[in-house]
């Protein structure tokens, strides 16, 4: 007996496939913000688009305020049960808050770079494959402390918005520009023709970063820095302007990433 012959399938419309693939999409590119200083922070943004908040008790009545500043209806769950109703990692210490949201929108990179205050050195700065979250929020908390305009990383081969890149920035990612760009060297070649002085920050260098500074009094600058290990890039190293080190005390020893780009924010300002 032979089996019927399977029906022929009947082919999706080009515009179903799209919209289909629109929503997967739509779902995936969302980010579970979690601990009471980035929940408050992401709730007392007006530019974040919020979809789920799912709060303890206790939770509940410490970010009072923000909720009802938010308009959002928590959810309130059991704190025995908060790590099975929200999908965070399970060494995610979030204090019983946790929101889910869409990335932030900040625009492109030639109209943040080219805003700022009167009298205010324009800052920016560039990461080549830093991949680490924590040092990435780090890097955004320092960026807002010291006034930069941007930190600009790849949409590839970079941290992305994640729960524990915003606890690490302490509320800093709902304030400091954090930019994804497809081509890091040309992002950098943007900010050259906009009158950026681009300076890659390198164990290479033959400068340092005060003798570089000194010659730059009042310039616009662009800092670029790369994890640490594999450094920057030869592309990134060949669009720099200059190639400057940090000075150290000894012949050995190093900073990592998130702490060089704060003495380097420091110098830029205070140079």
């Amino acid at each position: 007996m032979t089996n019927p012959p399977r029906p022929a399938r009947t082919k999706k419309p080009t515009w179903v496939i799209d919209k289909e693939r629109a929503r997967r999409a739509a779902a995936a590119e969302t980010v579970w913000l979690f601990g009471l200083h980035a929940v408050r922070d992401a709730l007392m943004n007006p530019a974040r688009t919020r979809l789920r908040l799912v709060l303890t008790r206790n939770a509940a009545d410490r970010l009072a305020d923000a909720v009802t500043a938010s308009g959002m209806t928590p959810e309130i769950v059991d704190a025995r049960v908060f790590d099975r109703e929200v999908p965070l990692g399970p060494d995610s210490v979030h204090q019983g808050a946790a929101v889910e949201v869409k990335p932030l929108a900040w625009g492109k990179l030639g109209d943040i770079a080219a805003r700022g205050a009167e009298g205010t050195r324009p800052l920016v700065v560039a990461l080549d494959r830093v991949t680490d979250p924590h040092n990435v929020g780090a890097i955004l908390r320092s960026a807002e402390v010291f006034g930069a305009r941007a930190v600009v990383a790849t949409a590839r081969h970079a941290a992305p918005e994640t729960g524990a890149l915003a606890k690490t920035a302490s509320g800093a990612l709902e304030r400091q520009p954090y930019l994804r760009v497809t081509n890091l060297a040309e992002a950098l070649i943007e900010l050259k023709a906009m009158g950026y002085v681009v300076l890659g920050l390198d164990g290479t260098g033959k400068a340092t970063l005060p003798e570089a500074l000194e010659a730059l009094k009042g310039r616009a600058l662009c800092l670029v820095l790369g994890a640490e290990g594999p450094g920057l890039r030869e592309k990134t190293l060949e669009t720099c302007d200059q190639v400057v080190r940090i000075p150290f005390a000894a012949d050995f020893g190093s900073l990592n990433v998130s702490n060089a780009a704060a003495v380097a924010l420091y110098a830029a300002i205070t140079g």
